[in-house]
C-alpha cells in the first residue's frame, strides 16, 4: 500500500492523500487550545481530520500525517463497519467531535471543553457506557427537538400533539395524521442546522401532508435556506447510523 502526500494550492490548510486509485482530502483544523497534533476520523462522515496547534507549521502536520499513513488506512477500513461508543473513541455531537471518557462510579454524563476539544465523560460501570451514553443522547435530542418544534409551530401557526424520539432507519422524521411528530435521535449528532431543518419539515406537514410546492414554501417560511441542511443529510445521513454501533484517533 503506497501513499503520496501533497498540499492543495487553493487551500493551504488542506492536504490531499493519494490512496490507491482515489484521493482523500485531509482537512486541517487549527486550535489555539490544542497542545499536540491529533489525527482522527469524523465520526459522522468518516473523513480524516488533522488538528494542529496554532503555532505548529503545516509542514510539521504533513510529516505527522505521512508518518501515520498505515494507521489512517486501517481506521478508514474499520469505520466502514461502524463506530461503537467506547472510551477513547470519538463521535459527533451537534456537529462537533467529542472524545468519550469513562468517569467515576457515580454521577451524570457531562460535556466539557478541554485542550483536546469537547470531552464527554460517562460515569458508572464501563460495561454500561454504551447504554448510558445512548440514553443521554436521546434526552439531548428530545430537548433540542422540543425547542425547535415549538419555534416552528409558532412560526406556522400550528399545534402538535406530542414528540416521539426513536432510532429509525428509513426516516429522519415523520408526522402522523393525529399530530404526533416522530424523529430519529441521531439528528443530535449532526450539525444543528440539520436538526432544525428536519423539525421545520415535519411541522410543515401539520399544514400540508404532502410534498407539494406549497409544502416546500412552508418549510422555507419556517426555516429559510433549508436546502443546505437537506443536502447535508443526502450526503452524510447514512454515516450517522454507524455511530454507536473502530476507534478513530492518533496523537
Amino acid at each position: 500500500m503506497r501513499f503520496s502526500l501533497r498540499k492543495t494550492s487553493k487551500t493551504p490548510e488542506t492536504c490531499r492523500l493519494a490512496f490507491q486509485e482515489r484521493e482523500l482530502a485531509v482537512k486541517v483544523r487549527r486550535s489555539s487550545r490544542a497542545r499536540r497534533m491529533i489525527l482522527r476520523l469524523d465520526a459522522a462522515t468518516g473523513e480524516p481530520l488533522l488538528t494542529l496547534p496554532a503555532f505548529v507549521p503545516l509542514s510539521a502536520g504533513e510529516r505527522f500525517l505521512a508518518g501515520h499513513r498505515d494507521w489512517l488506512a486501517e481506521r478508514m477500513r474499520a469505520h466502514e463497519g461502524g463506530t461503537p461508543f467506547a472510551p477513547g473513541s470519538y463521535f459527533s455531537l451537534r456537529g462537533e467531535q467529542c472524545l468519550i471518557k469513562a468517569g467515576p462510579s457515580r454521577g451524570l454524563v457531562r460535556v466539557a471543553d478541554t485542550d483536546e476539544g469537547p470531552v464527554v465523560t460517562v460515569p458508572g460501570d464501563p460495561r454500561h457506557l454504551e447504554r448510558r451514553l445512548s440514553d443521554w443522547l436521546k434526552r439531548q435530542a428530545r430537548h433540542d427537538l422540543s425547542e425547535a418544534v415549538a419555534r416552528y409551530c409558532t412560526a406556522l401557526g400550528v399545534r402538535h400533539r406530542r414528540i416521539a424520539v426513536r432510532d429509525t432507519r428509513s426516516r429522519w422524521g415523520s408526522c402522523s395524521s393525529t399530530g404526533t411528530l416522530s424523529f430519529s435521535w441521531r439528528l443530535v449528532l449532526a450539525p444543528p442546522h440539520v436538526l432544525q431543518y428536519v423539525a421545520a419539515h415535519e411541522v410543515a406537514h401539520l399544514r400540508e401532508m404532502n410534498h407539494s410546492p406549497r409544502f416546500w414554501r412552508l418549510v422555507g417560511e419556517a426555516y429559510p435556506g433549508y436546502e443546505e441542511a437537506r443536502g447535508w443529510l443526502r450526503r452524510h445521513g447514512a454515516e450517522l447510523h454507524r455511530v454507536g454501533r473502530a476507534t478513530a484517533q492518533m496523537s
